[in-house]
């Protein structure tokens, strides 16, 4: 098994035009999983740390109305918006402040389709692309996630499930115009 984050440009694929229920898989197999059990009205993030062993990453809990509630990532608790707070000067702009107490920010690209994001220096880390839904034995996979190495910021495992939290909250508010 290869192991993830050690290429210049990771990619998981990204199952489900729902990210609530979803899988982010790459060559080397799935990485994350979002399951939402919605008579709790809760989405668990796990993080696929070895074969058919799971560490869970985050907790997110909807709102009773199914908007955004509030995300308890680790030991952290913060309301969901948070993690995708509108941009004052464009609202399609969502910032949120990493475990480094660093604020990122996802904004869509100069291609009209992409949505990267930006460290606080202005490089691109990461880039959430949607795809034509193509068949997986896993399931149809609708967007890709890339990760990007940095020369500004470093790629840890509590960075990269903040941005894969984010990501997700992301496509879940531009899909419902939250």
């Amino acid at each position: 098994m290869q192991a993830f984050g050690s290429g210049n440009n990771d990619v998981l694929n990204w199952t489900s035009d729902d990210p609530r229920q979803s899988h982010l898989f790459g060559p080397w197999g799935v990485v994350y999983r979002f399951q939402t059990d919605t008579n709790r009205g809760t989405t668990t993030l796990l993080r696929a740390t070895r074969t058919n062993k799971e560490d869970k990453v985050a907790r997110l809990e909807w709102s009773s109305s199914g908007g955004l509630g509030r995300a308890v990532i680790g030991k952290v608790t913060v309301p969901m918006i948070d993690l995708v707070k509108p941009d004052p000067r464009n609202l399609a702009y969502r910032t949120f402040f990493g475990p480094d107490g660093l604020q990122y920010r996802w904004r869509p690209s100069g291609n009209g389709s992409d949505v990267v994001l930006e460290d606080p220096y202005g490089s691109k880390i990461a880039c959430l692309r949607p795809t034509r839904p193509t068949r997986y034995p896993i399931g149809d996979v609708h967007f890709e996630l890339h990760f990007y190495k940095s020369t500004t910021s470093v790629l840890l495992p509590p960075l990269m499930d903040t941005i894969t939290v984010t990501a997700m909250l992301y496509r879940f508010c531009m899909a419902y115009g939250l």
